[in-house]
Protein backbone atom coordinates (compact mmCIF):
# COMPACT_ATOMS: atom_id res chain seq x y z
CA UNK A 1 0.00 0.00 0.00
CA UNK A 2 1.45 3.88 -0.90
CA UNK A 3 1.46 5.92 1.68
CA UNK A 4 0.05 8.50 -0.13
CA UNK A 5 -3.64 7.23 -0.56
CA UNK A 6 -5.66 9.50 1.57
CA UNK A 7 -6.84 6.64 3.94
CA UNK A 8 -3.08 6.53 5.01
CA UNK A 9 -3.53 10.33 6.02
CA UNK A 10 -6.86 10.34 7.52
CA UNK A 11 -6.00 7.28 9.60
CA UNK A 12 -2.50 9.19 10.88
CA UNK A 13 -4.60 12.31 11.96
CA UNK A 14 -7.35 10.27 13.32
CA UNK A 15 -4.33 8.74 15.30
CA UNK A 16 -3.25 12.19 16.56
CA UNK A 17 -6.75 12.65 17.98
CA UNK A 18 -7.51 9.22 19.65
CA UNK A 19 -4.23 9.37 21.38
CA UNK A 20 -3.84 12.47 22.58
CA UNK A 21 -7.57 12.42 23.66
CA UNK A 22 -7.25 8.86 25.77
CA UNK A 23 -3.58 8.11 25.94
CA UNK A 24 -1.13 6.25 24.03
CA UNK A 25 -2.33 2.94 26.12
CA UNK A 26 -6.27 3.57 26.26
CA UNK A 27 -6.37 4.24 22.63
CA UNK A 28 -7.52 1.18 20.93
CA UNK A 29 -7.10 0.59 17.34
CA UNK A 30 -11.06 -0.07 17.09
CA UNK A 31 -10.62 3.26 18.45
CA UNK A 32 -8.53 5.11 15.59
CA UNK A 33 -10.41 3.74 13.12
CA UNK A 34 -13.65 4.70 14.09
CA UNK A 35 -12.56 7.99 14.29
CA UNK A 36 -10.71 8.14 10.70
CA UNK A 37 -14.05 6.56 9.55
CA UNK A 38 -12.62 3.20 8.01
CA UNK A 39 -13.09 -0.43 8.85
CA UNK A 40 -11.05 -1.77 12.09
CA UNK A 41 -9.24 -4.09 9.30
CA UNK A 42 -8.28 -1.51 7.07
CA UNK A 43 -5.63 -0.06 9.64
CA UNK A 44 -3.92 -3.17 9.29
CA UNK A 45 -3.12 -2.92 5.59
CA UNK A 46 -1.29 -0.19 6.19
CA UNK A 47 0.13 -0.58 9.69
CA UNK A 48 1.20 -3.45 11.33
CA UNK A 49 -0.31 -2.43 14.75
CA UNK A 50 -0.53 0.13 17.71
CA UNK A 51 3.22 0.54 18.21
CA UNK A 52 3.75 1.17 14.20
CA UNK A 53 0.82 3.75 14.06
CA UNK A 54 2.84 6.05 16.69
CA UNK A 55 5.95 5.33 15.24
CA UNK A 56 4.62 6.55 11.65
CA UNK A 57 2.36 9.44 13.06
CA UNK A 58 5.41 10.66 14.32
CA UNK A 59 7.47 10.39 11.22
CA UNK A 60 4.91 11.93 9.13
CA UNK A 61 3.96 14.94 11.25
CA UNK A 62 8.03 15.49 12.13
CA UNK A 63 8.99 14.92 8.52
CA UNK A 64 6.36 18.15 8.13
CA UNK A 65 7.82 20.00 11.05
CA UNK A 66 11.13 19.37 10.16
CA UNK A 67 10.86 20.64 6.26
CA UNK A 68 8.19 23.59 7.28
CA UNK A 69 11.28 24.47 10.22
CA UNK A 70 14.06 24.12 6.89
CA UNK A 71 11.62 26.07 4.81
CA UNK A 72 11.70 28.95 7.26
CA UNK A 73 15.17 28.83 8.35
CA UNK A 74 16.96 29.06 4.59
CA UNK A 75 15.16 32.56 4.24
CA UNK A 76 17.23 33.67 6.96
CA UNK A 77 20.64 35.45 6.99
CA UNK A 78 22.12 35.31 10.47
CA UNK A 79 22.49 32.59 12.79
CA UNK A 80 20.68 34.26 15.51
CA UNK A 81 17.67 35.00 13.15
CA UNK A 82 17.75 31.44 12.39
CA UNK A 83 18.04 30.37 15.55
CA UNK A 84 15.01 32.51 16.23
CA UNK A 85 13.13 30.74 13.30
CA UNK A 86 13.69 27.49 14.42
CA UNK A 87 12.18 28.11 18.12
CA UNK A 88 9.51 30.27 16.76
CA UNK A 89 8.68 27.65 14.45
CA UNK A 90 9.10 24.97 16.94
CA UNK A 91 6.31 26.72 19.13
CA UNK A 92 4.00 27.93 16.36
CA UNK A 93 3.54 24.21 14.81
CA UNK A 94 2.69 22.55 18.04
CA UNK A 95 0.92 25.56 19.42
CA UNK A 96 -1.27 25.53 16.35
CA UNK A 97 -1.92 21.26 17.01
CA UNK A 98 -2.73 20.90 20.49
CA UNK A 99 -3.52 17.00 19.83
CA UNK A 100 -0.07 16.53 18.48
CA UNK A 101 1.60 18.43 20.83
CA UNK A 102 0.11 16.29 23.46
CA UNK A 103 1.10 13.10 21.62
CA UNK A 104 4.31 14.85 20.78
CA UNK A 105 4.97 15.38 24.85
CA UNK A 106 3.68 13.41 26.74
CA UNK A 107 2.72 9.66 24.81
CA UNK A 108 5.49 9.69 23.14
CA UNK A 109 7.85 8.96 26.07
CA UNK A 110 7.03 5.98 26.22
CA UNK A 111 9.49 3.17 28.57
CA UNK A 112 9.43 0.66 25.58
CA UNK A 113 13.03 0.99 24.76
CA UNK A 114 12.85 -0.31 21.15
CA UNK A 115 9.98 2.03 20.78
CA UNK A 116 11.88 4.84 22.03
CA UNK A 117 15.10 4.05 19.45
CA UNK A 118 12.31 4.04 16.65
CA UNK A 119 11.13 8.26 17.71
CA UNK A 120 15.02 8.70 18.11
CA UNK A 121 15.83 8.26 14.82
CA UNK A 122 12.84 9.92 13.47
CA UNK A 123 14.44 12.86 15.34
CA UNK A 124 17.80 12.87 13.73
CA UNK A 125 17.00 15.19 10.61
CA UNK A 126 15.42 17.60 13.08
CA UNK A 127 18.45 17.56 15.57
CA UNK A 128 20.49 18.13 12.35
CA UNK A 129 19.36 21.00 11.55
CA UNK A 130 19.98 22.29 14.76
CA UNK A 131 23.62 21.29 14.35
CA UNK A 132 23.41 23.30 10.94
CA UNK A 133 23.02 26.46 12.93
CA UNK A 134 25.59 25.96 15.40
CA UNK A 135 28.10 24.93 13.04
CA UNK A 136 27.16 27.55 10.88
CA UNK A 137 27.91 30.26 13.64
CA UNK A 138 30.77 28.58 15.11
CA UNK A 139 32.59 29.01 11.26
CA UNK A 140 31.01 32.90 11.25
CA UNK A 141 32.31 33.50 14.56
CA UNK A 142 29.17 34.41 15.78
CA UNK A 143 29.24 31.52 18.43
CA UNK A 144 32.18 30.95 20.78
CA UNK A 145 34.74 28.08 18.90
CA UNK A 146 34.61 26.01 21.98
CA UNK A 147 31.39 24.46 21.92
CA UNK A 148 30.85 21.05 22.16
CA UNK A 149 28.08 20.35 19.61
CA UNK A 150 26.15 17.21 20.73
CA UNK A 151 25.95 19.24 23.96
CA UNK A 152 24.70 22.85 22.51
CA UNK A 153 22.24 20.29 20.12
CA UNK A 154 21.10 18.43 22.85
CA UNK A 155 20.38 22.23 25.55
CA UNK A 156 18.64 23.84 22.79
CA UNK A 157 16.96 20.52 21.74
CA UNK A 158 16.11 19.78 25.70
CA UNK A 159 14.86 23.16 26.40
CA UNK A 160 12.24 23.90 23.79
CA UNK A 161 10.81 20.31 24.51
CA UNK A 162 10.90 21.32 28.19
CA UNK A 163 9.09 24.74 27.04
CA UNK A 164 6.69 23.19 25.16
CA UNK A 165 6.07 19.99 27.73
CA UNK A 166 4.90 22.86 30.85
CA UNK A 167 2.77 24.30 28.12
CA UNK A 168 1.07 21.47 27.48
CA UNK A 169 0.95 20.66 31.21
CA UNK A 170 -0.34 23.79 32.17
CA UNK A 171 -3.43 23.19 29.57
CA UNK A 172 -2.13 25.17 27.09
CA UNK A 173 -3.29 28.19 28.84
CA UNK A 174 -0.82 30.65 28.09
CA UNK A 175 0.83 32.27 24.63
CA UNK A 176 3.63 29.58 23.86
CA UNK A 177 4.89 31.70 20.80
CA UNK A 178 5.46 34.27 23.13
CA UNK A 179 8.21 32.66 24.84
CA UNK A 180 10.10 32.86 21.72
CA UNK A 181 11.89 35.65 22.39
CA UNK A 182 12.92 35.34 25.42
CA UNK A 183 14.06 31.30 24.96
CA UNK A 184 16.16 32.75 21.91
CA UNK A 185 17.87 35.61 23.93
CA UNK A 186 19.33 33.03 26.60
CA UNK A 187 20.20 30.30 24.18
CA UNK A 188 22.21 32.83 22.15
CA UNK A 189 24.27 34.94 25.30
CA UNK A 190 25.36 31.28 25.90
CA UNK A 191 26.40 30.77 22.81
CA UNK A 192 27.93 33.70 21.58
CA UNK A 193 31.16 35.18 21.28
CA UNK A 194 31.62 38.00 23.82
Amino acid sequence: MKKNKPKYNQIIDAAVKVIAENGYHASQVSKIAKKAGVADGTIYLYFKNKEDILVKLFEVKMGQFVDQIAHSINKEQNVSDKLLTLIKMHFLQLANDHHLAIVTQLELRQSNTELRMKINKVLKPYLAEIDNIIQEGIIKKDFRGDLNLPLVRQMIFGTLDEVVTNWVMNEQRYDLLSQAPDVHELIINGLSVK
